[in-house]
């Protein structure tokens, strides 16, 4: 059979089975039968079938996605050559390509506030005429029309619009800017005034060059487009993708509201240890490292909470550690293997106090974040007054961080009294009006598993109808898979949940009326575990008992079964009733700016490596 009937066989099939398949000639179609079959196939009377013709699809898209990578590879390394040549231009004239200091550089932002000083075109009619200013930032556009470049360069407060003409300029720096590519750092001096279409509007005076791009940045519309891409290669994103750059503003507020507040009520910021002798203080699988100089073993810590009780031992009544821990677990998009955690340590309290702080805590991060609420307060430069309202606590007594006017100057709204807090979540949202709701875990049980949570035969049976295993496995780890299974899943609004199993929870107080319950509390915010807290144990002898005690049917990664003799000496020496307090950072993150996932909070989330 001719490779003519073969083709008119396969066209015959695609419009009849595959229609929106594109097109293809004769030649292409040959090409894959002399790959696939070789030239035998046209001496014999085989017929191709359906399978055959599909696969002929595959083929033909999988080339076609090679030639697109290798027409985008060429284009690319005709574009590198391009702003190659321009880059030798630029020393040829006479300028460094890789930049200089340049003093006296103001925010975008802070040159937009000073719109108030530009005149009018009436007034600059009489002599008057606009401040004289610095701006440095990317090329983001660029419009060349004869001897006057019009540009948009952005910094990480906005974008501004930069005229530089050949008259202004004189020739030299004018052959410079024509050497200037799209993503191209610079820095520009000189008179802030209008367009004649009112664009506010930098007549540069002085161009200095910093910094060349070689590479060519992604289309300005549609932006980097692959997820993974934007996580590997978050230079560009922030750059490139709206809204980017806000959020990790806005994460690096809410981390500053944490010390802020937690500054305002007397506690003392520390640093622990990250290599740990002991995996302690956590229900986690550790990553193991080495110490050459000792000849040990050491773990990179799953939580700072040890050590940091050794301080309430030591004196130290309010303590807190914002740092990074690492857990050698699972990826998805609520855990990443180091991630960032806040915990706090409070002596003479218990968890009821920690309740207070955590929704302290969120309240004011929300309002740092300055996404919730109505009412409107501003932080002003130290020294000048801060009002009564103000977030740093300044006012208290404490020590003021109250950032320069000129470096946040945006309006962060303040919980008022009865004002409701309605945050959005993807296609839904979260109601953080105070007070959380507080309900007891085995109220819960009860409700959602729809068992006595203290009968263990119903929570046992109940466990098998959901798939949970049951053999070998403790009780109160059985009620917690169910409470897992069932619960979690239906706290949305944020949730206090209050009095757990003791036997699950070894690090945690004892109710005195009813041991079998620890002073523990969890907060739950769409599913998902945000904070968790005791009141600390701190009777040595039941600690070290404790920390022998494995339940059964529990991994070793999900107990905290794990001896550490110093800590024990160390609670022998005395440690005051306290309370505890860890919030996972990045959660609270993700929940204050509507990400979904934990990577888009994360300025380098771990991956893979690109082969």
């Amino acid at each position: 059979m001719s490779i003519k009937k073969h083709f008119t066989a396969y066209n015959k099939w695609r419009k009849e089975n595959n229609p929106e398949a594109p097109q293809v000639k004769i030649g292409i179609f040959q090409a894959w039968m002399d790959e696939v079959f070789g030239a035998e196939i046209i001496a014999s009377d085989m017929n191709l079938e359906e399978a055959h013709f599909a696969n002929f699809l595959a083929w033909n898209t999988l080339q076609q996605q090679k030639k697109a990578a290798e027409e985008k590879s060429a284009g690319s390394a005709a574009l590198e050559a391009s702003r190659r040549e321009k880059l030798e231009k630029i020393r040829e004239l006479g300028f460094d390509p890789w930049g200089h200091q340049v003093d006296g550089i103001l925010p975008v932002a802070t040159i937009r506030r000073r719109s108030a000083e530009v005149p009018t075109h009436e007034d600059r009619e009489t002599g008057k005429l606009g401040p004289k200013v610095c701006a440095a930032g990317r090329i983001m556009l660029q419009r060349p029309s004869g001897k006057v470049i019009w540009l948009n360069i952005k910094d990480r407060t906005g974008v501004l619009q930069v005229m530089i003409g050949k008259n202004q300029v004189g020739e030299s720096a004018f052959e410079l800017a024509k050497c200037f590519d799209l993503g191209d750092i610079i820095a520009v001096k000189g008179e802030l005034a209008w367009t004649r279409t009112g664009e506010l509007t930098i007549f540069a005076e002085e161009v200095h060059f910093l910094s060349k791009s070689i590479n060519t940045p992604p289309d300005k519309h549609s932006g980097l487009t692959d997820k993974e891409m934007r996580q590997r290669m978050r230079y560009v994103d922030l750059i490139h993708t709206e809204g980017v750059m806000e959020r990790f503003i806005q994460r690096s507020a809410i981390l500053r509201s944490l010390r802020n507040t937690l500054d305002g009520e007397g506690f003392i910021e520390v640093e622990g240890p990250t290599l740990h002798a002991v995996a302690g203080g956590a229900a986690a699988r550790p990553f193991i490292t080495h110490h050459n100089a000792l000849d040990i073993d050491l773990y990179m810590r799953i939580a700072p909470e040890l050590h940091l009780k050794r301080l309430l031992v030591g004196g130290m009544e309010r303590v807190y550690e914002i740092g990074r821990v690492y857990r050698n677990e699972g990826i998805d998009t609520r855990h990443n293997p180091e991630f960032t955690i806040i915990e706090i340590y409070q002596a003479y309290g218990n968890y009821r106090t920690m309740m207070d702080l955590t929704e302290k805590i969120i309240l004011n991060a929300i309002c740092a974040a300055g996404v919730g609420g109505t009412g409107e307060m501003k932080f002003y430069e130290c020294g000048n007054g801060c009002e009564e309202t103000c977030l740093c606590g300044c006012q208290e007594g404490g020590t003021c961080h109250c950032p320069p006017k000129d470096v946040i100057t945006r309006k962060i709204p303040k919980v008022l009294p009865g004002q409701k807090i309605i945050l959005p979540w993807a296609e839904d949202e979260i109601d953080f009006t105070p007070p959380f709701a507080r309900r007891k875990y085995y109220d819960l049980v009860r409700e959602y598993a729809e068992v006595d949570p203290w009968d263990t035969e119903a929570v046992r049976a109940k466990a098998v109808s959901l798939g949970l295993p049951v053999d070998g496995v403790h009780p109160d780890v059985i009620l917690n898979d169910v409470f897992e299974e069932t619960v979690e899943k239906n706290l949305q609004n944020p949730t206090f949940v209050y009095d757990y199993p003791a036997s699950i929870c070894p690090l945690t107080r004892r109710k005195n009326e009813d041991p079998r319950i620890a002073e523990r509390f969890e907060l739950f915010v769409k599913g998902m575990e945000l904070a968790n807290a005791y009141s600390e144990l701190n009777d040595p002898d039941l600690q070290e008992e404790l920390f022998t005690r494995q339940l059964e049917g529990q991994a070793e990664e999900d107990s905290m079964a794990k001896m550490d003799t110093d800590f024990i000496r160390a609670l022998r020496y005395g440690m005051p009733p306290a309370g505890g307090l860890g919030i996972g950072v990045d959660r609270l993150v993700m929940l204050l700016t509507n990400s979904q996932s934990i990577r888009d909070i994360l300025l380098f989330p771990l991956l893979r490596p690109e082969e």
